[in-house]
């Protein structure tokens, strides 16, 4: 049995220095601060997450036009 996942959608927002990433498809949520820079998505029905945004995503050590995420397949 196949079973169908969502695409998980990342959007790296470079002036704000966000990175936004969806397990759905964004919607609008709810917002839930974790007090660690991260701030959870939430369906404002089920209450299920379904995203999380990381601020401050990039420090100044980073080369500007590299982006720190790595994609692991196995």
């Amino acid at each position: 049995m196949k079973i169908k996942m969502n695409k998980i959608m990342v959007f790296f927002d470079r002036e704000g220095n966000t990175l936004d990433v969806w397990f759905e498809k964004p919607r609008k949520i709810i917002s839930e601060e974790t007090g660690e820079e991260v701030i959870l998505k939430k369906d404002p029905k089920t209450n299920k997450v379904i995203g999380f945004e990381k601020l401050n995503f990039i420090s100044s050590k980073i080369k500007p036009n590299e982006l720190p995420v790595e994609v692991i397949v196995n």
